[in-house]
């Protein structure tokens, strides 16, 4: 028997096993993406029942609650939100807290992270795993001691109360060390050759080299930040001082009168995450493309 033959008797007596193979990892396959759409659809439902009652009224939002298509639809809500509330004013101060802590974060977290993985003093690890501690202390225990110190130092109810606590972040901070230490050293060595200092090499030659973590710690200072709620709570009592968490938690509480007031809490609820989620899906492919900062040796 010729060795072609073979061959094909072997390979026709192993392909109904490899069939079955086939058609079993089909099935697996199937029973995967099964539990993804069901899981997708738990997770989206709410977020259309928010849309669709939102642009509901009144009697609809109570009668049908978990209707996805109004009976009637109305703008009532989105009216009332722009007209009858300081809606407008509480997107003004959210915007100029969230952008400042943003900017703050980028810049020290990143400072912070380079001083960590690159300059060598005294009591560096010490304060790397006093770091790590503090990224273990929940943030609900710290409320207390943070109201104390911003009222001791007298900007308790104003913008730098609310923003200077929060211009720095432990996470931030190790994702960024854990980030420049992975960079090769011979990159800076290069740099102070030609005369750089160690803030040009950071900001000129280090930092550019570390987008993928900045993009990181723009979306997720943005997003924290934004919606933020209880550090602002204890920071302010000014309604004039109000950002879209705490405003929308006084609609939430009845702050426009009585009734359940679906469409309305609904309403200010959507508007407030449409900012975080356009952050988001525009800065993911930067995210996404680890590669960014890499060099090789």
């Amino acid at each position: 028997m010729s060795t072609a033959t073979t061959t094909a008797a072997a390979t026709r007596a192993a392909s109904p096993g490899s069939g079955r193979r086939r058609r079993r990892g089909g099935i697996g396959t199937g029973v995967v993406l099964l539990v993804l759409i069901v899981l997708a659809v738990i997770y989206i439902f709410p977020f259309l029942v928010q849309i669709s009652t939102s642009f509901k009224t009144e009697g609809d939002a109570a009668n049908n609650p978990m209707s996805l298509i109004p009976q009637t639809w109305s703008s009532l809500a989105y009216q009332r939100l722009f007209t009858n509330s300081d809606f407008p004013l509480w997107v003004r101060n959210s915007f100029i807290v969230t952008l400042a802590v943003t900017l703050g974060r980028v810049f020290f977290d990143s400072l912070a992270g380079y001083a960590l993985a690159r300059l060598r003093f005294r009591g560096r690890e010490v304060v790397f795993y006093l770091l790590i501690a503090v990224m273990s202390v929940p943030g609900v225990v710290l409320l207390i001691p943070k109201f104390l110190v911003i009222n001791y130092l007298g900007i308790y109810d104003s913008f730098a109360g609310m923003i200077l606590p929060l211009l720095v972040d432990a996470g931030g901070v190790f994702m960024m060390r854990n980030f420049f230490t992975s960079i090769p050293e011979s990159v800076e060595e290069a740099a102070r050759i030609d005369g750089a200092g160690t803030f040009r090499t950071f900001w000129s030659i280090v930092l550019p080299m570390a987008r993928p973590a900045l993009m990181t710690i723009i979306i997720l200072s943005f997003q924290g930040s934004w919606n933020e709620f209880s550090h602002f709570l204890i920071a302010t009592q000014s309604p004039s001082l109000r950002t879209l968490t705490t405003g929308v938690a006084t609609l939430a509480a009845g702050g426009l009168g009585g009734g359940t007031q679906y469409p309305l809490k609904l309403g200010a609820a959507l508007l407030m995450t449409v900012p975080a989620a356009i952050i988001f899906f525009v800065f993911q492919r930067q995210i996404m493309n680890n590669t960014g900062g890499a060099v090789k040796d």
